[in-house]
């Protein structure tokens, strides 16, 4: 069931960047950047801050790997506007979509790193059963992971198990292809501020 406080309850300086979003991109705003616009102070510019940093601060995961992530753990958690806007995201930022298509499909078949895979791994156990050991970490480090690897992958996981739950929850518009490819753009040039 859709909530209506995606459709309201805006300063009009939101509704006016709305409004200029959709005269420029032909496009409305995605649920997810709206969200970010209702009680900004409470959730939106803490939640932007957050995902950004973890999806686009330092790292050693590329970009393309970060969104990987957060397209698998959308997945995992079966948020399906969550997995069309991070799947379109990594395959843009890989300039590979069958590799992303693949991992996707089945983590252990493709052709990805034994890093990513293990770290993938990961996430899916924690995102399926809340919680992880000390042994799934040690067996991420085993497969050539760095602990601030782990780290950043926790970080990304935690953005996008809120994110999706929250897209769920709301009842998120699912896209086009075309306008999670646009949106896949946008993301891979501004991030998510």
């Amino acid at each position: 069931m859709r909530l209506d406080v995606l459709n309201r309850g805006y300063r009009p300086g939101a509704r006016l960047l709305f409004a200029a979003v959709r005269l420029f991109s032909g496009r409305p705003l995605p649920d997810a950047a709206k969200l970010t616009f209702y009680r900004p102070d409470f959730y939106g510019a803490l939640a932007k801050e957050f995902t950004h940093e973890a999806m686009r601060g330092p790292s050693a995961w590329s970009v393309g790997d970060r969104e990987l992530m957060a397209a698998y753990v959308s997945k995992v958690n079966g948020s399906a506007f969550c997995v069309g806007a991070h799947t379109a995201t990594a395959a843009q930022a890989y300039g590979d979509a069958p590799r992303v298509a693949a991992v996707l499909a089945d983590v252990e078949a493709p052709p990805v790193e034994e890093p990513l895979r293990a770290t993938l791994r990961m996430l899916g156990r924690l995102t399926r059963d809340g919680e992880v050991g000390a042994g799934d970490v040690r067996e991420v480090l085993a497969a050539g992971a760095t602990p601030e690897q782990v780290r950043d992958a926790l970080a990304v996981c935690a953005a996008f198990n809120t994110t999706g739950r929250l897209a769920d929850a709301f009842g998120f518009e699912l896209l086009s292809p075309e306008g999670y490819a646009a949106g896949a753009k946008f993301l891979l040039k501004r991030g998510y501020r």
